[in-house]
């Protein structure tokens, strides 16, 4: 642990070359994404302050000196009562389950609540080696601090926790060094420039249902998703064709907007987005359908790789 607990060496072998997944697990909200966007160093996974943005599992790779982590950020654990839902919870089940080590993320700023508990128990359950990073370090000061901490030592005794902030950085060097630790000897799987194994489509489904969540500002609910219908590299520019699905005319209204301002505000935010990524010129077009009950379909979410 950190700033009081020691964090422990999991081999005497400390200069072998480590490499293996780490697992981001917790319940929803508590900067899963964020955080891997942080270890990255940048933008890969979409944020919002909406709950259960995180769909499946986004893989990002972190390639230092002495290890390769790939990180994978995970949908927040909760108790499912949709098909959508339950197949969010299955991805990060099954994250958890392939997982070298697991990171249960906690928002300091809410303490150890009942469904940490509960994603604390789906990760023993999986009987891999994990640990705790407490987030959101910058919110709270040491009379809040303090106390969290010494529960969750008095608690799980036995486990390494490591404060941290993902939006300030803090502390995130002892993160990756506590997690490389716990990695196996292992040679480096992917190149040492690479971020990803998320494809092109998919990183644009993400980033235009981002832009719906930010333009709408809480007007459409949680049932909206992005479908790439066409993705074309031709040179010097990627073209591609989404539809964006809603589940009511009254949400596509929204969407779409006032002679269609909004869906242009969509457009102009995901396309930025896609160029500071891909570093290549985009053309970006969106349509908007209404596709009723969505979230209840396997074959819709089967597209949606879910």
């Amino acid at each position: 642990m950190t700033e009081g607990f020691p964090i422990t060496e999991h081999s005497s072998a400390v200069n072998e070359f480590r490499c293996g997944t780490a697992a981001l697990a917790g319940r929803s909200n508590v900067g899963k994404s964020t955080l891997l966007n942080r270890v990255l160093g940048t933008k890969l996974a979409i944020t919002s302050k909406k709950p259960q943005t995180t769909r499946s599992a986004i893989v990002g790779v972190r390639t230092a000196p002495r290890a390769q982590t790939i990180w994978m950020d995970t949908p927040g654990l909760h108790r499912a009562r949709s098909l959508l839902n339950r197949r969010m919870v299955d991805a990060a089940e099954r994250s958890i389950a392939q997982a070298d080590v697991v990171v249960v993320v906690i928002d300091a700023s809410a303490g150890l609540l009942g469904q940490d508990r509960e994603a604390i128990d789906t990760v023993v359950a999986s009987r891999h080696p994990w640990l705790v990073a407490v987030n959101k370090i910058d919110l709270v000061g040491d009379t809040r601090m303090l106390p969290l901490l010494d529960t969750i030592g008095r608690e799980f005794p036995e486990i390494d926790v490591v404060p941290v902030s993902a939006s300030r950085g803090k502390n995130l060097p002892a993160l990756e060094r506590a997690v490389a630790a716990r990695l196996p000897p292992a040679a480096a799987i992917y190149p040492e420039d690479e971020l990803t194994d998320q494809s092109e489509r998919s990183i644009v489904q993400e980033f235009v249902r981002e832009q719906v969540f930010a333009a709408t500002e809480g007007e459409i609910p949680y049932k909206t998703a992005v479908l790439v219908e066409r993705f074309e590299d031709k040179k010097g520019v990627n073209v591609v064709s989404a539809t964006i699905l809603v589940e009511r005319d009254s949400h596509k209204r929204i969407v779409v907007g006032s002679g269609g301002a909004m869906i242009r505000r969509i457009g102009s935010q995901a396309r930025h987005e896609l160029e500071r990524f891909f570093a290549k010129r985009f053309y970006l077009e969106l349509f908007v359908k209404v596709r009723r009950d969505w979230t209840r379909s396997p074959r819709v979410l089967a597209e949606l790789g879910l």
